[in-house]
């Protein structure tokens, strides 16, 4: 025996959902024997979910983790599984996988690299497990074998890493690998950012290559707990050559991905390898023996198969929609909701929300079919009604225009054409009679009328506070989401109504900046994502210029005059909070990047967006819960924290003053 079939699983799993978890790690063993699979690589901690918070802390969860386990290992009779569960070990909680062979449990291993920066708090639930570091754990009657081995399965040699792992210097894998392993398989919970799938895919190629062995990662996928995406992609690679690719992005609650890895032509490509006189003596120890029996399979030619989108020269934008579609979808069908509404303005933000909607019903329904759509979602009757996605738009999406005397009709036929070219509900109010009554009321209760001189801001802030209660009852009476509409642009500077267009149970644009969105929604009127079409539709979104439209008409309000242009912005932005610069580099930077603004200009809006960053951090904190994009998220609970009090910085500002100053006295402004 030469050659043997290995399977990564993609599961779409839940916290603490102990039933449903299992099902699906049952559904994925047998799927992969069916394939004609040996061993099967499962996501990390896919028994009790990543997403447990400091559920973690709970004794019932780690003890039930293992119920779970001994109902599972029995279903591995004639396979090697790798399954990824919380373990509870001389009074420290590990993230840890169970290798189950034929049937039962031939040991454990810990995860040593802990992931404790951005969105991951590892640290604060598991402790690493010492390099090199052995013992032994009661699991029922049995005393099993737990931490850095390599279990010899009949033969073919097995090491193993959890995520993090793989990405130190000193890993598990490369100590394995001197000890003869002929394969690593790795149990990854690796969320969705921008891009980060090409760097993926190259750490288990290269792993591949560099440690002379064949490689399996296997991944999460869906939105597991609210708002980290994962986007599967599970990966097969041996010697240096992609073997397999699994699908991202899938509605499937189980994706199990394949191929035949060639365990003699490994070991002997090793031998010719200059490294491979580096070898580490045998420790019997270090080595946990398991019979089993493989079948003798034959050569297996092909490429892996790679969805037609991630070649797209367009990938950020179809990673966008996919990845916010997913979301959405596991969003709505996990916490039992109905359906979403959107109070859509006409402009580029609420719009972009709409058609995410929209689309997502497009590519879950395309990719589960019509009855098992409706079936995911509770068999809701307009589901079970609908023929088309439209029929479908129409159960799902309920989009609102709510008027004042300062709405445009530009924008009002902005919402209500692409309301009607997405099929989505529409209904339109006029609300200036409340704005009026509050209005009203607090001039007799501040013995004054209140006038736009004066009271500019809070004249504004009214109506778009006037909005909520209607949006919100709808969605109530709907038994929907009521999805908010602000972009990452608008936290940064805390542009937005508190209460007002930030309303609603789940953000899902908060995490991608303006400019950004503009460029999605063109491309989304002319071109649109593969397999699907564009929405012509957009042309009058994308029109406009983006205004709040709460100052009289006459005032000619736009977000750019408000604020400074956007573009700008967010290049401040990712220079002063994810690259954590200090005003003055800030604004020696803008000066490079934006040579056509005077260094007024630019002095004036590095100034203010340092003021407004500050000063509105209870805003970012009020946010409702947004997905998690990319790597320069401002989300306080996953991302970015900074203090909701603090200096401002007043000093490095002072400084900035005194920097501008000497630069215009030396004639290089």
């Amino acid at each position: 025996m030469t050659r043997i079939r290995v399977a990564v699983a993609a599961l779409n799993q839940t916290p603490l959902d102990w039933s449903g978890n299992r099902e699906r790690i049952v559904q994925a063993i047998r799927q992969s024997r069916s394939d004609g699979a040996g061993v099967l690589c499962l996501p990390e901690l896919c028994i009790s979910g990543y997403g447990c918070e400091d559920a973690f802390g709970a004794a019932g969860v780690a003890s039930t983790a293992l119920e779970m386990l001994s109902e599972i290992v029995p279903e591995t009779k004639g396979m090697v599984v790798a399954i990824g569960l919380p373990l509870l070990h001389r009074g420290s909680l590990f993230s840890a996988v169970c290798l189950a062979v034929d049937g039962r449990i031939a040991g454990f291993a810990a995860k040593q690299i802990l992931a404790g920066e951005g969105l991951h708090y590892e640290p604060r639930w598991f402790k690493r497990w010492p390099a090199g570091a052995r013992d032994t754990v009661p699991v029922g009657e049995q005393s099993c074998p737990i931490g850095e081995l390599v279990f010899n399965c009949g033969g073919v040699r097995i090491g193993l890493e959890i995520c993090e792992d793989a990405w130190a210097a000193e890993r598990p894998a490369l100590r394995a690998s001197l000890r003869g392993a002929d394969l690593i398989l790795n149990l990854s919970a690796s969320h969705f950012a921008f891009g980060k799938f090409e760097t993926r895919r190259r750490l288990v190629v290269e792993s591949s290559r560099s440690l002379g062995l064949s490689y399996a990662y296997a991944n999460l996928m869906g939105n597991e707990a609210g708002r980290v995406i994962y986007d599967g992609g599970g990966l097969i690679a041996s010697a240096g050559r992609l073997l397999a690719v699994g699908p991202r992005f899938s509605f499937q609650p189980v994706r199990v991905t394949s191929a035949v890895i060639d365990i003699g032509a490994t070991r002997m490509a090793r031998t010719r390898s200059v490294n491979s006189g580096r070898v580490v003596a045998e420790d019997g120890a270090a080595t946990v023996e398991s019979a089993f029996a493989w079948d003798d399979l034959e050569p297996e030619v092909g490429e892996p198969r790679i969805g037609p989108w991630e070649s797209s020269a367009r990938i950020k934008e179809e990673e966008f929609l996919r990845a916010v579609a997913l979301g959405l979808f596991d969003y709505l069908r996990k916490s039992r909701a109905e359906g979403f509404v959107v109070s859509l303005s006409g402009g580029a933000d609420s719009s972009a929300v709409a058609c995410l909607v929209a689309l997502m019903i497009e590519l879950a329904a395309g990719e589960l079919g019509d009855e098992p759509f409706a079936r995911a979602l509770g068999g809701l009757p307009g589901l079970r009604r609908a023929t088309t996605h439209r029929d479908r738009a129409d159960a799902l999406l309920h989009c609102v225009y709510q008027a004042t005397r300062h709405s445009s009709a530009s924008t009002r036929e902005s919402a209500v054409g692409l309301t009607r070219a997405l099929g989505a509900r529409m209904t339109c109010l006029e609300i200036d009679p409340l704005v009026d009554g509050y209005v009203e009321m607090i001039e007799a209760a501040m013995g004054r009328p209140l006038d736009w001189a004066a009271d500019d801001l809070a004249l504004q802030n009214i109506q778009a506070r006037a909005r909520a209660p209607s949006v919100w009852l709808l969605a109530n009476l709907n038994r929907a989401i009521l999805l908010a509409t602000s972009n990452r642009s608008e936290a940064a500077v805390g542009y937005t109504t508190m209460d007002g267009d930030t309303c609603g149970g789940l953000s899902p644009i908060a995490g991608v900046d303006k400019a950004f969105l503009r460029r999605w929604l063109v491309w989304l009127e002319k071109e649109g994502p593969y397999g699907l079409h564009p929405i012509p539709a957009l042309a009058a979104v994308n029109r406009l210029e983006p205004t709040a439209e709460l100052r009289p008409a006459d005032a000619r309000q736009t977000d750019e005059d408000d604020l400074m242009p956007y573009l700008l912005l967010d290049a401040i932005e990712r220079a002063a909070i994810r690259d954590k610069q200090m005003p003055v580099e800030v604004f020696r930077l803008m000066r490079s990047q934006f040579p056509d603004y005077t260094v007024e200009q630019l002095h004036g809006w590095v100034d203010r967006f340092f003021r407004l960053w500050c000063r509105n951090q209870w805003k970012r904190e009020r946010y409702a819960p947004s997905f998690h994009l990319d790597d320069e998220n401002l989300d306080p609970k996953t991302w970015c924290r900074f203090p909701i009090l603090s200096g401002g910085f007043e000093r490095e500002l002072a400084a900035l003053r005194e920097y501008v100053a000497q630069t215009k006295a030396s004639g290089r402004s």
